[in-house]
């Protein structure tokens, strides 16, 4: 990156200015939103093949009958475009230049399908070498092909080389900038592109570009425009947009906690931040850009200037979230995942990903692996179980959290369908002094979110009995049981208005998600545990925790 010399006379006389903090920032994968599977090269293939260009191919044909569909409750979710009026020539345009630029993914897809035939026609138990030349060219040299235990024939990639390799496409990627300034949804992410406005300024610069750094450190730390400019490579015809998106007015000032024991904040969804004097900790980081709203929330304004871990628990959209993460990535000294498994088409690896996004520090855990701190914290790795389709994934964690006495389980989507484990868990961690978990107990269909991974496509009640759900009340109270929790604290699951374009749900009190965690927080009550279903912003302080440093 090209920076200014800051040694000039001249740009010591320039004015600071400050990133507005209602600045909207959004990664894109050529114009469709960049969620966890459109980064590593074999979702990525495989979600453009097989889901995005068929969407806008039928948006093409039918715009009105797609107009029609979002606007039906039982069709959300759906494949379908959800644009005011006919927008087909726009999303033409973009499906000619996917079309065009991912040419390689049309041949790695097809050559999945194909090496998929060729295992089942004639990797019959015998040894495999013979195999190796009829790999189809697209992944020769990309691939292993072995049996499992069962004597059935598969493959794993070497996911790193694929990074090196024409399938994946940095030229794609791009940050689209754009003023907010309350919590009208966005579209869905899943299907509906991004038609920038002349509102939106987009810069075309892979997500690891330092320069993007540069720019959200002033979201605290002002800088030149002069010195911005440069850094982005803003031309003279895109200065009049880019100068609105910045202030000379200073942020609000960041709090930082000075207590002896820990202050936690729920900032939406799944996201809390673990502070204490000497170091913090966040959790599945979505959050909120500041402006005027009737609700009150935590937001980017409320961040450390420094976050000595972000812990993320599986690899959902909804926990981790490259929008948030982007503009973190100049403030993180470690991230901690779960470690997958290995050239898995299903599981692609989180630490793989943030690498190549310009991420450094990230720690892969495995079960009951920990990270010990020099500051009195203690981070383990504890099993989640389901929420994932019955799919075979392992990058996810819950984590057990272990600060000054006091102790935390943040179990988030795991789903409690074989309470053995957890007593097994508890036997080895003891007992917590507080729970933090989700209960969307429903869940989408397999298909939902996989779809595309899958060879083979599932008989459609086979397919929605496989549900992307957390823990219902029954397998919920028997983790508060378990653990003996003194508070258990339910997250959003979805409700927070700035939120909604990720998952697209709307609950009411008689959804199955909130009858279910108005059952547990109500037996919780009668037993005399704290106990709630968190919403938008929460400040916590763990009573016994109080007591203990009193």
């Amino acid at each position: 990156m090209n920076q200014p010399d800051k040694t000039n006379n001249i740009m010591q006389t320039e004015p600071l200015y400050y990133l507005k903090s209602n600045v909207q920032v959004e990664p894109l994968v050529n114009n469709w939103y960049a969620w966890h599977h459109i980064i590593p090269p074999i979702s990525t293939a495989l979600n453009v093949v097989d889901r995005y260009i068929p969407i806008m191919e039928s948006y093409i044909k039918a715009p009105d009958v797609h107009s029609q569909a979002v606007k039906d409750p039982a069709l959300k979710g759906g494949p379908f475009i959800d644009l005011e009026g006919d927008r087909s020539e726009e999303i033409r345009a973009i499906l000619e230049q996917t079309k065009r630029v991912a040419r390689p993914l049309f041949d790695f897809v097809e050559g999945i399908r194909q090496l998929d035939n060729l295992l089942d026609e004639k990797a019959t138990g015998y040894y495999l070498q013979p195999l190796y030349k009829e790999i189809p060219q697209a992944l020769k040299g990309y691939v292993e092909l072995y049996y499992d235990r069962h004597h059935r024939p598969d493959f794993r990639f070497y996911e790193g080389l694929l990074y090196k390799s024409p399938y994946y496409i940095e030229a794609f990627q791009s940050v689209a900038l754009t003023l907010t300034g309350c919590d009208e949804s966005r579209p869905f992410i899943f299907t509906t592109p991004r038609l920038l406005g002349s509102d939106s300024l987009e810069l075309k610069i892979p997500f690891k570009s330092v320069a993007l750094d540069e720019l959200f450190k002033m979201k605290r730390h002002p800088q030149s425009l002069n010195y911005i400019k440069t850094a982005l490579s803003i031309t003279d015809e895109q200065m009049h947009l880019f100068k609105n998106f910045f202030t000379e007015k200073s942020p609000k000032k960041y709090e930082k906690y000075t207590g002896d024991s820990a202050r936690i904040r729920y900032f939406g969804h799944a996201c809390i931040l673990i502070e204490t004097k000497e170091l913090s900790i966040l959790l599945d980081p979505v959050l909120s850009y500041t402006y005027e709203t009737d609700i009150s929330r935590f937001t980017f304004d409320d961040l450390p200037d420094t976050i000595d871990y972000v812990l993320i628990t599986h690899g959902h959209h909804d926990h981790i979230l490259l929008e948030t993460m982007l503009q973190l990535r100049h403030k993180v000294k470690n991230i901690v995942v779960g470690k997958n498994i290995d050239g898995a088409i299903q599981d692609p690896s989180l630490k793989l990903m943030l690498s190549h996004l310009g991420f450094s520090n990230v720690i892969e855990l495995t079960d009951l692996e920990q990270v010990n701190d020099g500051k009195g914290v203690t981070i383990t790795g504890v099993p989640f179980i389901g929420e994932h389709h019955d799919i075979h994934i392992n990058s996810k964690l819950c984590y057990h959290i272990h600060v000054k006495g006091y102790t935390m389980l943040a179990v988030a989507d795991s789903c409690n369908q074989s309470p053995e484990l957890y007593k097994i868990c508890h036997e080895l961690l003891g007992d917590v002094d507080v729970l933090f978990m989700g209960m969307e107990c429903d869940g989408a269909p397999a298909s939902w979110a996989y779809g595309p991974v899958f060879t083979k496509q599932q008989q459609r009640n086979k397919d929605f009995s496989r549900r992307g759900r957390g823990s219902n009340y029954e397998e919920g109270i028997d983790l508060v049981k378990r653990f003996n929790v003194k508070e258990v604290y339910v997250y959003a699951m979805g409700a927070e208005p700035w939120i909604r374009h990720l998952l697209d749900v709307h609950y009411t009190e008689t959804s199955n998600p909130i009858v279910q965690s108005n059952k547990l927080i109500d037996e919780c009550h009668e037993k005399g545990i704290i106990a709630e279903r968190l919403f938008a912003e929460r400040e916590l302080f763990n009573h016994s925790l109080i007591q203990n440093f009193a």
